[in-house]
């Protein structure tokens, strides 16, 4: 079985910051492969189904992202996955726009979500870096981050979404570099 997180902020005000890109590709997932409808459980809204005939959980915690570590380790001591089989959807600045990185393990860079994850259950899960490009201008990174997508970002997010479902398989069988290589090449 595998966890997929999508890491964001759970306010209606939130919903199209970059920030939330996390959760934009958990609903996606969710509605291309008719995972089950959201429940609030273990401080997130879960869903659950299958692809490629592993068991997925998907998530997005309700806990803020700086405290979003607080729901994955509640959800895998339940339903005891480890951390191995845990991947997490995230913004990150120093991807550009539009562009993945998947990656397993390594530093938080800096991102919040990922720092509270990295405290609760390791740094030994996978993360699906999302690009959202640096700020120009003397935007502050903090501000820049909880800025709505302009028309044409949700464009282009739309389309990153689209690329990572249709390229889900790989993502199921941890073929990290695979699934970058081929959901950039789209």
């Amino acid at each position: 079985m595998l966890l997929f997180v999508g890491l964001g902020n759970p306010t209606p005000d939130s919903e199209k910051n970059r920030h939330n890109v996390g959760f934009k590709i958990i609903d996606t997932i969710n509605k291309e492969f008719g995972l089950t409808k959201q429940k609030p459980k273990f401080k997130g809204l879960l869903t659950t189904g299958n692809i490629d005939g592993k068991k997925i959980y998907a998530i997005k915690p309700l806990t803020f992202m700086n405290n979003s570590g607080v729901c994955i380790r509640e959800l895998i001591e339940y339903f005891k996955i480890d951390a191995e089989d845990v991947i997490v959807f995230h913004d990150d600045l120093d991807v550009e726009f539009g562009k993945i990185k998947a990656k397993f393990g390594g530093s938080s860079a800096g991102h919040n979500g990922i720092s509270s994850i990295d405290k609760f259950i390791g740094k030994d899960y996978s993360r699906v870096r999302i690009g959202i490009g640096k700020p120009k201008g003397n935007i502050n990174v903090a501000d820049y981050v909880l800025q709505n997508f302009d028309e044409d970002e949700i464009i282009g997010i739309e389309k990153i979404s689209k690329n990572i479902t249709e390229s889900i398989s790989i993502l199921v069988e941890k073929k990290l570099d695979l699934f970058s290589s081929t959901v950039n090449n789209k």
